[in-house]
């Protein structure tokens, strides 16, 4: 870890506030009575109910939803023993995960004891407060008693991540990288590297899927496991072989599987010609793999390669697996995680990366083909379908296998989690994913600006972008050392210096000397404004092919950053305004509201036109957009100029895109609420909370935008100008250095998208 990004880590965790977690109540607290429900006396009342039914635990109280992350600090990460204090940083982490992926409250434990009968003593305790139990980061070999012991004391789910977590994700894509070899798990022969708790659990969980015993070869950095071998683990004496071979390359001849868990190059390319025809590399440790995945695929260009890391195809990630198990082991009411849990929940990761990509997942990464293949044996762990699928197959097998307190409608469940599957967290990831290595040119017309130079700098850790900027290169020499960037000029960044790069102005001003005199511009002013103002230059180079996309504005009024913009960048063909439109992270999820900046007052026509325009804009995030006309009318209750207007927009919006689901015109907390959509009118168009408000007036839409920002401390993403023909987007001045890398994954986005 370089010192940049030590620092940058630790402002993270320090700021706003200290850690990454905190504890908000779930029922009001506004009046005397509820305090008198909320404690004394109402709180008596679930109290007593608890006493005489523990079951009913679930249903008064937080318990069903929330899990213990624990551990002793004894193996952290890549750091080894480090104690538990300096463990809840992880531990923390491993909370938010748990939180933004499944929705799922943790309680972060940190117990200072290496001895594991006091370990096992102080968690079983616990059993009270918590609906499962995640052990994490506890060392070997005292994890397997650990886990073992507690499986056997506790009544409700307890999982070691570290074994499990990988054992899952590697099943899955083993059963599909065998699938893709003509091979099953019956046939298949494994090697391995590494004997630890990760690797017995993988293999653990692929014989109870159907691998032989006798298939099976480990081995760690004393050679291999072997029947004459002194010292062993009882988990890994099952897996010792009779043999005179010690050393790892002397068992990998006509192996399928190589699966390595262990350390940096311990797989050498003149030793993979041994391996069958078509092998399995699964080269998983991190951050350095057994071997690279390019070397590995010289020497054998039959082989499908894995590793633990995001920078290659196939990536085994632990975080595709926890929280989902969790949720469905949760809502199932189980007792336990047992072996047909983790296998289902294998065979449901296996079974979506072999589905179609749906079209809004595909869009969301930028139309590339997610096409089940050698470089796509696991979905992406972006993937928003991943909880809808594997927690309703984990809850089944536990109904199934008898381990399950509550039985469950698998159908209902699954649409019910489909619906929530876009937390707030998880709004820019899928931009993120389509932009990422595209190294797209964009154009920053405020380059000297510092939140614009943090922001490349993220933009350039993200491989997302080749930055331009509008700067002088004097005040950039300056800033940058000031401001600890690690990017170079001219390497990693090219500079438009209007004081020194004459020939490159003086093309911009030609190019629009031609356009500007019609548009109002007085031909005294044309130099000064491709000089002076950043946003024409910026503008001009996108007009002119320079770039692939510009970010301008963000020092000065919004509304006049965008006239230079229109005078510049022609509107789509087809559509006759340019719009904005404004996400908001919310807890309850993704919020868009348009048109937030541009339209004063748009005509029916105008709000057809943007809502049709957002919705595609929503498919680009991975979402299902729900549509909701707002108005102060329900449901043609008023007969108001503004009403009638909306009702008009929503009759075009049906006529041009019947699929839509879209609704109106209706109150706010109508297209916020099923129920009270159902009891006003017997057919609304759509299930759930909207995701997309389209305002009848900009007024309406800034005011609700910039309310529900401040009142909720919501992240906004954008505005996103739509209906124009290249991408552009404009800053506003409260932008921060995160909302311009956002807006400069979307503009990445957008270009790949266009080809």
């Amino acid at each position: 870890m370089d010192d940049n990004t030590r620092r940058a880590a630790l402002d993270y965790h320090r700021f706003p506030q200290p850690g990454k977690l905190r504890i908000e109540p779930t029922k009001r607290m506004v009046n005397q009575r509820d305090l008198a429900l909320a404690y004394s006396p109402g709180v008596a009342a679930p109290c007593m109910e608890i006493a005489a039914d523990p079951d009913k635990a679930l249903d008064y109280t937080a318990r069903g939803n929330l899990v213990a992350v624990i551990s002793n600090g004894t193996a952290v990460l890549g750091l080894g023993a480090i104690g538990a204090l300096a463990s809840k940083p992880v531990m923390e982490g491993k909370a938010v995960l748990f939180k933004k992926f499944a929705d799922i409250d943790v309680f972060d434990i940190e117990v200072d004891t290496t001895d594991p009968d006091k370990f096992v003593e102080a968690v079983a305790l616990l059993e009270p407060t918590f609906g499962g139990i995640n052990l994490e980061d506890i060392k070997a070999p005292e994890c397997f008693a650990i886990e073992a012991r507690l499986k056997e004391r506790m009544n409700i789910p307890v999982f070691h991540d570290d074994q499990h977590g990988t054992a899952i994700v590697v099943a899955a894509a083993v059963r599909n990288a065998l699938v893709l070899q003509g091979k099953t798990l019956a046939e298949a022969r494994l090697v391995t590297s590494g004997a630890g708790a990760a690797a017995l659990a993988c293999v653990d969980l692929l014989v109870s899927m159907g691998l032989p015993v006798e298939h099976v070869t480990m081995t760690d950095k004393d050679g291999v496991i072997h029947s004459g071998r002194e010292g062993m683990l009882p988990n890994m004496a099952r897996y010792a072989r009779v043999t005179n071979a010690r050393t790892l390359p002397e068992v990998l001849p006509g192996a399928n599987i190589f699966l390595g868990l262990s350390a940096p190059g311990v797989l050498k390319p003149e030793w993979l010609p041994l391996l069958a025809d078509s092998p399995l590399i699964f080269a998983l440790a991190n951050p350095e793999p057994e071997i690279l995945p390019d070397v590995a695929r010289a020497a054998r260009p039959d082989a499908i390669v894995a590793t633990g890391r995001s920078d290659f195809p196939n990536q085994v990630n632990n975080v595709l697996c926890f929280p989902y198990i969790f949720r469905g082991a949760l809502d199932a009411g189980a007792t336990q995680i047992n072996e047909a849990m983790k296998a289902a929940a294998a065979e449901a990761i296996a079974a979506l990366a072999r589905l179609p990509a749906h079209d809004d997942v595909a869009q969301a990464y930028g139309g590339r083909k997610l096409v089940f293949g050698p470089e796509y044996i696991i979905p992406t762990p972006f993937d928003p379908r991943l909880i809808a699928e594997i927690a309703p197959a984990v809850a089944r097998a536990a109904m199934d296998s008898g381990v399950a307190k509550r039985t469950l409608d698998i159908d209902e469940y699954r649409r019910a989690l489909a619906r929530q599957n876009t937390r707030s967290g998880q709004l820019m990831l899928p931009v993120f994913e389509a932009a990422r290595g595209t190294h797209r040119r964009i154009v920053y017309g405020e380059g000297e600006d510092a939140r614009v130079l943090r922001a490349i700098q993220d933009a350039l850790d993200e491989g997302i972008v080749r930055p331009v900027i509008v700067a002088r290169r004097r005040i950039l020499e300056q800033k940058l050392p000031d401001l600890g960037l690690r990017f170079e000029l001219d390497r990693d960044v090219e500079v438009i210096d209007p004081e020194t790069d004459h020939g490159v102005m003086q093309e911009l001003v030609d190019g629009y000397r031609t356009i500007a005199a019609r548009k109002g511009v007085p031909a005294a002013e044309i130099l000064r404004h491709v000089y002076r103002r950043p946003t024409v230059t910026a503008a001009m180079l996108l007009r002119l092919g320079k770039v692939d996309a510009a970010l301008v504005g963000g020092n000065s009024e919004y509304w006049g950053q965008v006239e230079h913009v229109l005078r510049i960048i022609d509107r789509e063909p087809g559509y006759g305004r340019a719009y904005a439109l404004s996400g908001l992270i919310l807890d309850a999820g993704a919020l868009f509201i348009t048109d937030s900046h541009m339209v004063p007052d748009p005509t029916p026509e105008q709000i057809a036109e943007m809502t049709l325009l957002a919705a595609t804009e929503l498919r680009y995030f991975g979402l299902k957009p729900r549509v909701a006309l707002l108005s102060h009318s329900n449901f043609g209750a008023s007969h108001s100029p503004s009403a009638r207007k909306m009702r008009a927009a929503l009759k075009l919006v049906r006529e041009a895109a019947p699929d839509l689901a879209v609704d109106g015109e209706m109150h706010a907390d109508a297209a916020l609420s099923q129920a009270l959509r159902d009891r006003l009118v017997p057919d609304s168009r759509f299930e759930g909370p909207a995701n997309l408000l389209v305002m009848p007036n900009l007024d309406s839409a800034n005011i609700a935008l910039t309310a529900l920002s401040a009142s909720s401390s919501s992240p906004t993403v954008g505005p996103m100008l739509m209906g124009l023909s290249q991408p552009i987007h404009v800053l506003t001045p409260g932008v921060t250095s995160r909302g311009i890398l956002n807006l400069t994954a979307i503009a990445a986005a957008e270009v790949a998208r266009e080809g």
